[in-house]
């Protein structure tokens, strides 16, 4: 072990963090059983495993936000407690939520000085704390504006304020959660050389994410929980993907095999020079026009808060539009209310499942009937039909695997994958002629993930169109027929998947246009 010195950021080296038999119960749930972990100076450690393997609980645990009920934690060999993330941000230990922790109503940098002192004493120095946002925003490459509002970024912007946030506190020790699912290729690959530089400073580092490329690259060792126990730990190199895999699942997953292109002349959705404006009254869509036929699935790619979010809400009917057309199924339907284009055979996955897909203090049956409580059969004469939304919720539970105690249960207790298994039944099971399927993966465990793709790719084979938003290129690569790429509210080129290339997109996503690319 090198000896110990004091970080470019001013905090104390951690030369070894370890935990040593972490036992943290809920009532009902053993979310970790006797978990050794560790991570050293000079390193990247990633964690793997999936939703409700115990991974966000752990990490939880070493912040301070939860309270072991057995077990240690030790830095640089003495042992201590972290009462609170206040102790732990002390301690030089910085983590970036998987649920941002960041206030919606105040500013970015509002945000970024919460709980921080402040060099004009009971004032905050938010010109100080600008300044060091974009000088920040400039080394990670993550663009972010301090003056604006967080409930104005989509989710995507608000993770960059989170890396931000954590980077700010300078900790010797951060916890990375799915760093990367903002950034093109090429950010990443910058991004990854600014990890690199932090661990020859000697910053220890725990990379979570579900990307089993990155986790190769990046890291140098790898370990992976799986219902709360820690199934091992292994170097990187010479580790597989598949290896890796089957650690997170305990079997063997399929590979995805998409058949022929299978689009038809039959059109299903057009936008025609659709414009729209952002929360802030800035242009947020200029002059968007694709169209997605029946049995296709047309892949918009990009880096977030770059019209992905408007461009769902606007096709949706959540968000007016200032100008153009939208065609669905031959009619006009520019400025027709969500109900109406629901009523014409339109589903959402939206890319904010808790607070667009659901209300979490419904039940589960609730939730499932949330389109059509008021229609046959799940209403009659004005009162509900209970009968048939048990009927209806039991079997779209069992079709698609939803793992619940049972249908009354409210849809908060879930876990994210089981919550978006919950949207996909209820928005499937509509038989849709058109399907908007936004970050349909966002935060899900490989296996989670495996069975939202197939599911859309079932879809694709019923004949339905589908436009499938996503950040993450890989997802969009292994799926489309087609890919559109959007940059500041404009599509740069549409490519037949066959012709793409990572590079090539991650170009296009970056705003270098290529005119065969159109």
């Amino acid at each position: 072990m090198t000896e110990k010195k004091t970080l470019p950021s001013g905090h104390s080296q951690i030369l070894q963090m370890e935990m040593h038999g972490i036992t943290k119960r809920f009532p009902g749930v053993v979310a970790n059983f006797k978990v050794d972990f560790d991570v050293r100076a000079g390193e990247v450690h990633a964690l793997l495993g999936e939703n409700g393997a115990g991974k966000s609980t752990l990490m939880k645990v070493l912040y301070g936000m939860y309270q072991p009920d057995e077990g240690q934690i030790k830095l640089d060999g003495t042992p201590v407690t972290i009462h609170s993330p206040v102790d732990s941000i002390k301690q030089g230990i910085g983590m970036i939520h998987q649920h941002f922790m960041l206030v919606e109503s105040l500013t970015v940098a509002e945000n970024v000085a919460l709980g921080m002192p402040s060099t004009r004493g009971p004032l905050t120095d938010l010109k100080k704390v600008s300044a060091r946002i974009y000088e920040l925003a400039e080394i990670y490459g993550l663009r972010v504006d301090p003056d604006a509002y967080v409930w104005q970024l989509a989710v995507g912007q608000q993770q960059r304020v989170e890396i931000i946030k954590a980077l700010y506190r300078g900790a010797a020790l951060l916890i990375l959660d799915e760093p990367t699912a903002v950034l093109t290729p090429q950010e990443v690959d910058e991004f990854f050389v600014t990890m690199r530089q932090m661990v020859t400073d000697g910053h220890a580092l725990i990379f979570i994410s579900h990307k089993l490329h990155e986790v190769l690259d990046i890291s140098n060792r790898v370990s992976v929980l799986r219902d709360g126990e820690m199934i091992g730990t292994i170097p990187t190199q010479g580790a597989t993907k598949t290896q890796l895999a089957e650690m997170m699942v305990g079997r063997p997953l399929g590979e995805i095999k998409i058949r022929q292109q299978s689009k038809t002349s039959q059109t299903r959705l057009v936008l025609q020079d659709v414009c729209s404006q952002s929360d802030r009254g800035t242009p947020a869509l200029k002059n968007v026009s694709f169209e997605v036929c029946a049995g296709e699935i047309l892949g918009v790619a990009g880096v977030s808060g770059n019209g992905q979010k408007e461009l769902a809400e606007v096709i949706t009917g959540m968000r007016p539009v200032t100008s153009g057309k939208i065609i669905l199924d031959t009619q006009d339907v520019t400025g027709k209310s969500p109900k109406v284009l629901m009523g014409r055979s339109l589903s959402y996955i939206p890319e904010e499942r808790m607070r667009d897909g659901m209300i979490k203090e419904f039940t589960v049956a609730e939730n499932l009937i949330l389109r059509e409580h008021d229609q046959m059969p799940f209403s009659r004469r004005g009162f509900l039909d209970l009968k048939a939304i048990s009927e209806h919720s039991e079997g779209l539970i069992q079709d698609y695997n939803v793992k619940t105690p049972s249908l009354e249960t409210t849809v908060k207790s879930l876990s994210g994958g089981n919550i978006q298994k919950l949207v996909l039944a209820r928005e499937i099971s509509r038989r849709p002629h058109t399907l908007i399927a936004a970050q349909p993966t966002r935060g899900l465990d490989i296996g989670a993930t495996e069975y939202v793709h197939h599911r859309l790719l079932e879809q694709r084979e019923a004949g339905t169109a589908t436009l499938l938003i996503s950040e993450d290129l890989d997802e969009i690569m292994a799926l489309s027929d087609r890919i559109a790429v959007i940059f500041e509210g404009e599509i740069m080129g549409v490519v037949p998947r066959d012709q793409a290339t990572a590079e090539q997109i991650g170009l296009l996503m970056a705003g270098v246009a290529e005119t065969a690319a159109k």
